[in-house]
């Protein structure tokens, strides 16, 4: 596309405002949260006790599961809440990094609990003991159906919002770890075949790693400020040089603040500084990049483009 007809498109849009909502949380999904977060805990507290008291080690993995999800929640909500406060002179981004770090603790915890899961679930495979089926299948019931209705509660959001949809998963996933746990019990009442409790407890166990050790990498590229894996930099560069007015761009960064929120950087050689609005609009109709500071130099000597 030439130079000038990119220029046209531009500018009848160049008084459109940058800022957007789209990963934003509700407050009546954050009460939903809450509310989800009290429902865990106490089935939690069921489950284990109901471990304990049948001797099944799928049952506490299964309350162990919905413990990391409850505070997964609980950290979700902070996180939600911390990530709205306004910038300062301390933080001047802001504290939207918030949710990530909130995300990175529990993968944490999350892998942990995991690990601890897969051990007692090799020992009770081996070494199987005899459990309680009835009590197992009774308890697995109301967390069926607890399951499903926080999962319910988390739905709301979790089409636009990456948090949010991890916790709907994540319930849902509680709500298929519960069936595992009542297949365990039917299991263990009709044939008395005992060690499928550690067999649904590593399958448990298996689901928690697996998300933990899947969830790390797009967490830790956003601490290390990588460019989103979606965006392509050259492309970026190539679109924004077709500018009428553009000389040349370097001295390009793209990176993240949050899981919604990209933000770029990069120096011009122009001698038009009206050609900023431009570029900005191009980044956020074409890339989706909202957050743009744009340095405009006249000569091309750079005194920091080795960075």
């Amino acid at each position: 596309m030439k130079k000038k007809q990119i220029t046209q498109q531009v500018v009848c849009h160049n008084k459109k405002q940058y800022h957007h909502h789209h990963g934003d949380v509700t407050e009546q999904t954050i009460k939903y949260l809450c509310v989800s977060f009290f429902i865990n805990i106490f089935l939690s507290c069921l489950e284990l006790i109901g471990g304990v008291v049948s001797g099944s080690v799928s049952l506490i993995g299964d309350a162990l599961h919905n413990t990391s999800d409850a505070f997964s929640i609980l950290i979700a909500v902070i996180a939600f809440k911390v990530g709205r406060k306004k910038a300062n002179h301390h933080y001047t981004y802001g504290f939207k990094r918030a949710e990530v770090v909130g995300g990175f603790v529990n993968l944490v915890l999350l892998f942990i609990a995991g690990c601890y899961l897969l051990v007692e679930g090799f020992i009770r495979l081996f070494r199987p003991e005899p459990i309680e089926g009835e009590l197992i299948i009774g308890i697995s019931l109301v967390a069926l159906i607890v399951d499903a209705v926080t999962a319910k509660l988390s739905h709301a959001d979790s089409h636009h919002n990456t948090n949010m949809r991890m916790v709907f998963v994540h319930n849902l996933a509680d709500a298929l770890g519960s069936v595992g746990v009542i297949i365990s019990g039917v299991c263990v009442l009709v044939w008395g075949i005992f060690w499928i409790d550690g067999l649904v407890a590593l399958c448990i166990a298996g689901y928690m790693i697996y998300h933990a050790v899947y969830g790390f990498l797009p967490i830790v590229r956003i601490l290390m400020n990588a460019a989103p894996l979606h965006l392509n930099v050259d492309e970026i560069k190539n679109t924004l040089e077709r500018i009428e007015g553009v000389c040349e761009i370097h001295h390009i960064h793209i990176w993240q603040i949050n899981e919604a929120d990209i933000s770029f950087n990069c120096h011009i050689i122009s001698e038009n500084m009206e050609v900023v609005p431009i570029l900005q609009q191009v980044l956020a109709d074409k890339f989706g990049i909202y957050h743009s500071n744009i340095q405009v130099e006249k000569t091309a000597t750079c005194r920091v483009c080795h960075l």
